[in-house]
């Protein structure tokens, strides 16, 4: 007979297929770490970019959305690039600021969807690692 406060008998198997808590948590961090970038200059690259090379082997989870959060946080860096050429004709400034906060907005919703175990893919982003 069992115990019912028992924590093993409690907490059901994970349907195949779905990302253990250590991928869920990885994942989570190649897509919070591109938040480096408003500390250092192109830390929206390294801190995805180190993330990804360290733990693409864990699990393809982390695999899966550590090359999706990188080609977002390069498709960012271009667009920004983008848009410094575009400050001389005083759009650019505004721009930059909308491109921005749109980054941190959907760095939050990939975060949290890649938390609760589901792959996101992020909109307008050109996937150049495949």
């Amino acid at each position: 007979m069992t115990d019912p406060v028992d924590p093993a008998v409690e907490a059901p198997a994970p349907p195949p297929g779905t990302p253990n808590s250590e991928a869920r948590q990885w994942a989570l961090i190649a897509h919070v770490s591109a938040l480096l970038g408003f500390v250092l200059p192109f830390g929206n690259l390294i801190g995805p970019l180190i993330v990804w090379q360290l733990k693409k082997d864990m699990d393809p989870f982390v695999d899966d959305q550590g090359k999706e959060a990188l080609n977002f946080q390069i498709t960012v860096t271009l667009m920004l690039v983008v848009c410094v050429l575009l400050m001389l004709v005083l759009i650019g400034l505004l721009l930059a600021w909308v491109v921005g906060i749109a980054a941190l907005v959907l760095v939050i919703i990939a975060a949290i969807k890649s938390n609760e175990g589901t792959a996101y893919r992020y909109p307008f982003c050109w996937r150049l690692i495949k």
